[in-house]
Formats: structure tokens, sequence, C-alpha cells
């Protein structure tokens, strides 16, 4: 039997999260039969009067070739893992009035983006977007170099992240956490709205995000919604557990490839910038 919008909403009902600011990773695969599809998923949750907040990500805006000034290419970057990037952002500039998204990024975020009223973040790389009564606040502090300000507000406001049919690999505030944990973000760069390049901040590889697991447990909730498998944290107590895990030990956010740059630079800390040397 097909899920209904007034399953969707009697589940965030059941799981007292109605009128609270919710992050989303979804698979729409994982639900199963879905009367209307994602259109029926985002109505369902915002008639809870919830605020959806979701990543909007646009890698097309990230011209490969680096500005001259070599303050662009900081050391410790996570940049010499082979990863062959396509130049297609050379002479763009985002803003956040662009529909465009990332290929990979699901169909939910792009049903958020087709929404008139949704809230887009400014930045070029790394955006997030959100609807609902909260969207302006979670979303208006986003910036090129605070990129995770979004789920800063997200945790003060005693927000969830909810995983839905997908893995902690896909949870991005666990990047947040790795700024709290005091690691320097990853630069790259973009155009700015005067056409000239920009550095801005981007998270870490996210691939051994799993590892926090046994650290998350305690925090987890977990309910099957059709035949989608939800995992629910609080934002505010899973920072906490997070960032305390990554003090205690770095390398829980390495993957499962040792020569993985992304990953090597971060337990080091992160890239040296010209204001740390």
């Amino acid at each position: 039997m097909a899920l209904t919008k007034q399953d969707i909403q009697q589940v965030i009902k059941t799981l007292n999260l109605s009128e609270l600011p919710l992050c989303v990773h979804s698979s729409l695969r994982s639900f199963g039969p879905i009367e209307g599809g994602s259109d029926t998923l985002l109505d369902g949750l915002l008639a809870e009067d919830t605020t959806v907040m979701v990543p909007t990500f646009t890698d097309q805006f990230f011209p490969v070739t680096p500005p001259v000034d070599p303050n662009f290419r900081p050391a410790r970057n996570g940049l010499d893992d082979g990863h062959v990037w396509q130049d297609s952002g050379a002479q763009r500039i985002y803003t956040p009035a662009t529909g465009e998204i990332d290929d990979d990024m699901g169909i939910l975020p792009r049903t958020v983006l087709a929404r008139p009223e949704h809230v887009r973040g400014n930045h070029p790389l790394n955006s997030f977007a959100a609807i609902g009564p909260l969207a302006e606040e979670l979303i208006e502090g986003q910036q090129p170099l605070q990129v995770y300000m979004p789920m800063d507000v997200l945790a003060e406001l005693r927000g969830s992240i909810i995983l839905m049919g997908v893995g902690l690999e896909r949870m991005t505030f666990l990047h947040f956490a790795e700024q709290e944990a005091n690691r320097t973000l990853f630069r790259r760069w973009a155009n700015g709205p005067d056409g000239r390049p920009m550095l801005v901040a981007v998270g870490s590889c996210s691939e051994g995000f799993g590892n926090f697991a046994p650290v998350l447990a305690s925090l987890k909730r977990e309910v099957q919604v059709g035949q989608s498998v939800w995992q629910i944290f609080p934002a505010r107590e899973t920072l906490s557990a997070a960032v305390a895990a990554i003090r205690a030990n770095p390398s829980i956010t390495h993957c499962a490839d040792p020569a993985c740059s992304r990953c090597n630079h971060a337990v080091q800390g992160g890239p040296i910038l010209p204001e740390q040397s």
C-alpha cells in the first residue's frame, strides 16, 4: 500500500518533531510506493509545521584552475588525491536564486528548490535550502566562509537530523562537528558576485562517518516508514557527542582508503592558511 501525506504527517507527530527544524537526507527509492512521490514526502513533513532543510550542493560552480595567487592553494588542503574535477565553473557566478543543483543530491532537494517559498544559502558550492516557518532564520547566515552556519542554528533551535534510508556517511552535520572540534575546513574557490575568484570553506570526505555509529547509538531513534528506515538524531546532543569523539580520536572520521588525502589532511587539522603560517 502506497504511503500518503497523512502517513508522513503522523510519523512526525508520533516522533514529537512537530514545529521543529529538521535537516533531512533522504533516498526516495528507499520508501517503496509513495503517492505523489517527493512532493507528498515534503508536504507530509510540512503539515506538522516543521521547517525542512536539505543540502543543495552545486560543484558545477567550482572552476578547477586556481587563481595565480598562491593563497588559493594552501598546504594540507585535501586536493592531491588524484580526483578529476570538471572545469565547469570557470566563467560562472552562483546566486541563491539559481535553481541548479548537483545530479547526486537526490529528489527531495530538487523538490524543495522547485517551491517558490524556499530560502537558499549564499554558498556557491555547498548551499543549503529550507522551507517552513524557520527557513530564513536557518539559512540567512550561510556565507562562503560560514558554510555550516545553518547547522549551528539547527542545534541552537533544538532541531533534529533525519536520515531517511541513507547512512551516517550522508550526515553533513558531522562536518560541522569537525569544525567545532577545531579542524580548519578545506578551502576551494569560486567566482564571487563581481566575477573575481574568492575562497570558500567546504567539508572533508564523509565516507568514514559510519565510524560514529557506536558514539551516536544512545542518541538515535529509529522508525520504519513504508520500506524506509529513518534514523533520527537530536542536533545539539549529536554535536556534543561527535565533537568529543573527534577530539578523543581524530582518526574516527577517516574512510577506508589510507591514501585519501582529504581524510589524511582533515585528521591532521585541515589546511594551513596564510594567517596560520
